[in-house]
């Protein structure tokens, strides 16, 4: 592995960008919101599952299939864009038809997991963000070769990205149980959980980077 200076740089600017507010960290909150707790947890899961596509695409070089090829960027940006607005108009309509949620959901019956597996697996930005970071942080010298560097650190970057996922799910979960103890505020929580993951999708498929 690289030597030790470079790891402890390694793990300052993972643990920066993990806790730095982004998508995934308000995608998490979205779900806690709208489904609960339980359903935050497997969408937690279902992001760290979907981010080692993305690790085992930069170990074996599949990523800079982004860079050398635009247009398989722009589709899949496109197609997990609109994804993500399909789940927030989805959930935006249920608030209408269901009573507020409750964590007592059966593990089998909570979509939330398979959604945010595809969620994560449909980004490409991410896919991007793994093939311009790690490199940084292998060295040439190491035991390891280089593709096994890779998916090591990337490994520990999906972990670290993980915790902050967990801290995610316990403070939105924290601030919506003040609403959701009644009818309405539940219907609200969910309508407002829809869209986030709506404006995240238009903003998935405005951006031009």
């Amino acid at each position: 592995m690289p030597a030790p200076d470079l790891m402890i740089a390694f793990f300052a600017a993972t643990m920066v960008f993990a806790y730095m507010p982004g998508p995934a960290l308000l995608y998490t909150a979205a779900q806690t919101i709208a489904r609960g707790r339980r359903a935050g947890w497997f969408a937690a899961l279902g992001i760290h599952v979907g981010g080692y596509v993305h690790v085992v695409a930069a170990a074996l070089g599949l990523a800079l299939l982004f860079t050398a090829v635009p247009v398989l960027y722009l589709t899949l940006k496109l197609v997990g864009a609109a994804y993500l607005i399909w789940l927030g108009v989805r959930m935006a309509i249920a608030a209408r038809q269901t009573a507020p949620v409750s964590d007592t959901v059966k593990p089998g019956r909570n979509p939330a997991f398979w959604q945010s597996v595809t969620v994560e697996a449909l980004n490409p930005k991410t896919a991007i963000f793994y093939l311009a970071f790690l490199p940084q942080f292998t060295d040439p010298a190491a035991s390891l070769p280089i593709w096994a560097q890779l998916f090591v650190l990337g490994v520990i970057v999906n972990v670290l990205f993980s915790s902050a996922d967990i801290l995610c799910v316990l403070l939105a979960d924290r601030v919506a149980g003040l609403v959701r103890s009644s009818q309405a505020g539940g219907r609200l929580l969910q309508r407002a959980g829809g869209g986030i993951l709506v404006a995240l999708g238009v903003n998935l498929a405005l951006n031009r980077h």
